[in-house]
């Protein structure tokens, strides 16, 4: 068995990794790389090996970075199966779809403002393309081993972190192989803790989003409702950028809490601003069972919410008569809706925005929260004057803690290691971390590289 690591190896974005056994090649997750420029670039580049002699892709789950790309490799060529969860297939339609979207109108966009590179502008992938793609997924059953290509078989074990997430591992017959997808917190507001797999693993393939970090111990809920009641003492309303999915449906339950606690306004207007929310939290319903939410939590997610569909109401949010708070995609201010509201009122300082969890180092997230006073949206410059809030609590991910504490739980220590989906400083510290705590030969793969396992 070998392993070519094609995204997620000398960065958080981009997940795909490449496992040939038998002469069968098998992709795990197919994402989009986010954040930096140089980054994103990759995205327009071609897989070194043609996506038709790929035989079939196993999803970890639906975030983009881990299904952003499944579009683009169905429009070079791949024709194989793509097997997930069955909650991954039914979130995958709205998030494939919803970027596919994205894309065709920012190209359109900036070919009607002149304001792109590029002559004519284009989609990375068409609505067309990932409606293809979707048509080749196959769900399967978690925690049941089903066939995939060649001599290997595979299973899905949930792993927390977003609806239908999980951990994926491959057998070849002689050698396994174990990737813990994004692994999610014990005590997420949301999921179930994570499970371990159940099998020992040559090689383990470990996330480290986290890796050199723990999560804040202060109340978040707290904070958020303080920055909530100071900004409509100043007559000021709340944005908050938010992942349609998962962080839009935690963030519903942590307001409705606030509400009934009495920590908020009763009649303070929440605003759902995002049709793929929407959309995702219907998802999350027909899902309940796999929530750790009681029937009654669930079922009054939007109770009192106000649904956003129209671009015209969205355009009138921006001159609100009174506070409102708006959760609106994308979560890392990289396009969607969101990019109206923030040039609408980063410029006043009665407003705050509000980032929940992990913000990309490079997105427009990320420049925000670490202190830029101008950020580009949408081609033009806009002064920031709001406050600008990072609540990074509200994160999915386990930190390092939960990491060596889900690597401690496997029924056996893999022979190797490798650590993906991190950046440097990240990656590195768990690195050392399983080395000099767990006695674990580890390493942190680089973009391109390939990792044989010797029989």
């Amino acid at each position: 068995m070998r392993v070519r690591f094609l995204g997620a190896a000398d960065c958080v974005t981009g997940s795909r990794h490449l496992v040939c056994s038998g002469g069968q090649q098998l992709l795990l997750d197919c994402g989009l790389f986010q954040g930096w420029k140089t980054l994103r670039e990759r995205n327009w580049s071609d897989l070194p090996v043609p996506p038709h002699e790929i035989d079939g892709v196993i999803l970890s789950h639906a975030h983009l970075d881990h299904s952003g790309w499944l579009p683009a490799l169905v429009r070079q060529g791949f024709r194989g199966p793509i097997w997930c969860s069955p909650a991954t297939r039914d979130l995958a339609q709205v998030i494939l779809l919803d970027a596919a979207r994205l894309q065709e109108e920012d190209a359109r966009r900036a070919n009607r403002g002149g304001w792109s590179r590029h002559h004519p502008a284009r989609p990375l992938y068409t609505t067309r393309d990932a409606q293809r793609a979707l048509a080749q997924f196959r769900p399967v059953t978690p925690n049941r081993p089903f066939k995939v290509v060649g001599p290997m078989t595979a299973r899905l074990t949930p792993v927390g972190h977003l609806l239908g997430a999980c951990a994926v591992s491959v057998d070849d017959g002689e050698k396994r192989l174990l990737f813990s997808g994004d692994l999610g917190r014990s005590d997420d507001l949301l999921m179930p803790p994570p499970q371990v797999a159940p099998t020992a693993a040559d090689l383990l393939l470990i996330e480290a989003t986290y890796g050199d970090r723990l999560h804040p111990q202060q109340d978040d809920t707290a904070r958020l409702a303080d920055i909530i009641r100071r900004t409509v003492q100043r007559e000021g309303s709340v944005l908050i950028p938010t992942f349609a999915v998962g962080r839009a449906q935690a963030l519903l339950l942590v307001l409705q809490r606030l509400k009934r606690a009495g920590e908020l306004p009763p009649d303070l207007p929440i605003c759902l601003d995002s049709p793929m929310a929407q959309e995702a939290t219907a998802i999350y319903h027909q899902h309940r069972r796999l929530l750790r939410l009681s029937a009654a939590e669930e079922r009054s997610l939007c109770d009192g919410v106000r649904l956003i569909t129209t671009p015209q109401d969205s355009k009138r949010l921006d001159r609100p008569r009174r506070p409102v708070i708006i959760l609106s995609s994308s979560g890392m201010a990289t396009g969607g809706r969101v990019l109206g509201h923030l040039a609408a009122m980063a410029p006043h300082p009665q407003h705050s925005i509000v980032f929940p969890g992990y913000q990309v180092p490079g997105s427009r997230g990320g420049r925000l929260v670490t202190g830029a006073r101008e950020v580009k949206v949408q081609g033009q410059y806009v002064v920031v004057k709001a406050e600008v809030h990072h609540l990074q609590s509200y994160s999915s991910h386990a930190d390092a803690n939960g990491l060596m504490d889900w690597m401690r739980a496997l029924p056996q220590p893999p022979r190797q290691v490798a650590v993906v989906h991190a950046e440097p400083a990240a990656a590195d510290a768990l690195r050392l971390r399983i080395e000099e705590e767990l006695g674990w030969p580890a390493h942190v793969p680089q973009q391109g590289s390939d990792l044989l396992l010797q029989t």
